[in-house]
């Protein structure tokens, strides 16, 4: 293959499907995190599915036998066995039922959910040998498909409900032969909690999610944002999206969305620093068609061939974006300027204060042919860079007309 002159091969950084330990191990992250890490000192926590397993078991034993629990072992889908502690029992005579909390603890990793309570009550019912699982307040509940889940059912995914369902088997045998047993799994502030998640994009609504594949929560991994993603883009293709919006942020997802009034919300994914990796999730779910969205800062790495955007040595080159500069005008006192300039934001206000013609969309055309490279050219992609109040500032390709602020 022939070396561009213009843009060599040396700045591209080689990067086949996104593995994510490797990713893991590259974060760019606070220099104590760092520290801790290669020292083997980051803690890891629990997920909301192992937490609501703790609280059911302690909850159940007590309405058995009528004794309170303060610490209870669980065992993870692995074999592994933990101990949680149990922040309060609740006992209520009238109804019949007991309630136990767990205090979330996510460990070291900044987990939204940390130290938030995950109850679970429990109670009898009159149905010999029946197990009921379900969720009460804090907890979402499923309104679209693609999630795995019922539409209408509580948002508590599949190896949390075996997890609770074998925790009642174990304390519960003996009851079932006689009676059944219910279980509501309630997160007091799980309603408040959600909006800070990709819940109410999904199409959960109402509170959070009982998640977790092994039951342990591992500081700073990237699988959750990675699962985020797949089930994000699962969801568009059950609901039948022809066309998927991928943007870099929140930011960039509300400028898109008023351009692209016509597409759904559930089409929007914010594939944030993973876009080599959502690129190649897309391929693989014969999505056909996708527009991607974002800045210059992230737009000028995956354009330089970066496909994981948030790791260390993925710094803009303004090297790079001088060869583009040089490109569009033959200045070299503007090329100085660029290859002297603070970030890729000030780059910007150069290109627009020299009212410089397509610079912004040769980064999109860069982009273009890494992600169409990426997706072994199975995808039709449309680039689209937005400047810093929502206008659309460069596009690819040249055949998709947007009002720009430089023609």
């Amino acid at each position: 293959m022939n070396e561009d002159p213009l843009f060599p091969s040396k700045e591209v950084v080689v990067d086949k499907d996104l593995v994510l330990a490797e990713t893991e191990a590259e974060q760019e992250l606070p220099l104590e995190i760092i520290e801790k890490r290669k020292k083997g000192l980051l803690k890891t926590g629990y997920t909301t599915g192992t937490s609501a397993t703790a609280a059911t078991k302690a909850a159940l034993f007590t309405l058995i036998y009528s004794e309170e629990v303060f610490e209870t072992d669980v065992i993870l889908p692995k074999g592994r066995i933990v101990k949680l502690k149990i922040a309060w029992t609740r006992i209520d005579e009238k109804k019949r039922s007991v309630t136990c909390a767990v205090i979330k603890d996510g460990g070291d990793d900044p987990d939204v959910t940390h130290g938030t309570e995950i109850c679970s009550t429990v109670s009898f019912n009159s149905y010999k040998g029946e197990i009921s699982i379900n969720g009460g307040k804090g907890v979402g509940r499923v309104t679209r498909p693609g999630l795995g889940l019922e539409i209408g059912s509580a948002a508590i995914n599949p190896v949390p409900k075996k997890m609770l369902e074998n925790v009642i088997k174990e304390v519960g045998a003996k009851i079932l032969e006689e009676k059944g047993i219910t279980v509501i799994i309630s997160v007091p502030k799980g309603a408040k909690i959600a909006k800070k998640t990709d819940n109410p994009r999904l199409g959960i609504i109402g509170g959070i999610s009982i998640l977790g594949t092994t039951g342990i929560v591992f500081p700073y991994s990237t699988a959750s944002f990675a699962a985020s993603i797949r089930q994000s883009l699962d969801v568009a293709i059950t609901l039948g999206a022809l066309t998927v919006v991928l943007t870099t942020g929140g930011r960039s997802e509300d400028f898109a969305k008023g351009l692209f009034q016509d597409i759904p919300d559930y089409a929007f994914v914010q594939m944030g620093d993973f876009s080599g990796y959502t690129v190649k999730q897309c391929t693989k779910r014969s999505i056909k068609k996708v527009i991607i969205a974002g800045f210059i800062g992230k737009l000028t790495k995956i354009a330089m061939g970066i496909k994981q955007t948030h790791v260390r040595g993925s710094h803009v080159s303004l090297d790079f974006m001088a060869r583009i500069a040089s490109t569009c005008t033959t200045s070299e006192k503007i090329i100085n300027e660029i290859k002297n300039a603070n970030t890729a934001r000030h780059v910007s206000e150069i290109i627009m204060n020299y009212n410089i013609p397509r610079f912004f969309d040769v980064i999109c055309e860069n982009v273009f042919k890494q992600m169409f490279s990426h997706a072994d050219k199975q995808l039709e992609i449309i680039v689209i860079m937005f400047d810093f109040d929502g206008g659309v500032c460069g596009s690819y390709p040249p055949s998709v007309f947007f009002p720009k602020i430089i023609s």
